[in-house]
């Protein structure tokens, strides 16, 4: 069985997210999607909120697991038992910054192997910073993340 990890903050998980990890759940048999605390970010929501919507957004996707960890993305992979990074692309820019990420990621753990997918072009545009801006300016966000975050927000940030 080949699991891949998709790890990063999802702060909060956007349909450009999941976009990835539906193309990434047709590839390989199972896909963790792994919540990182990140030391250097102040989060937006807690990991633990983050990791409950995330499981509300992909109830469908019936051979993804959701998890969260502390420290190197690398140790996380080892004991989970994987040697498979899951990365997603939306611009060219995204690129230089995961090619920085998986060199280093390899440097560390000469045996992880990371895998770019590329988001839909109606996805391309959407981060989570993106949404997070536009939420705090009162802006409509529906399209740009799944119902369960889209109706959390809505209820207790004024959306």
């Amino acid at each position: 069985m080949t699991t891949a990890i998709y790890p990063g903050s999802f702060d909060p998980i956007t349909n450009g997210h999941l976009d990835i990890l539906k193309s990434g759940s047709e590839i390989f048999d199972k896909v963790i999607i792994a919540v990182s605390y990140n030391i250097e970010k102040k989060g937006f929501l807690s990991v633990e909120k983050r990791v409950e919507l995330i499981k509300e957004s992909i109830e469908d996707l019936k051979n993804v697991e959701v998890d969260s960890f502390e420290g190197l993305t690398v140790d996380y992979a080892r004991k989970r038992g994987t040697h498979i990074l899951l990365r997603g692309l939306r611009t060219s820019s995204d690129f230089e910054y995961e090619l920085q990420l998986s060199q280093t990621n390899n440097y560390l753990s000469k045996d992880i192997k990371t895998v770019f997918l590329i988001t839909k072009p109606e996805y391309n545009f959407i981060s989570s910073s993106m949404v997070k801006e536009i939420l705090s300016n009162k802006g409509d966000i529906e399209a740009f993340v799944p119902k369960p975050v889209y109706q959390y927000l809505k209820t207790n940030y004024d959306v």
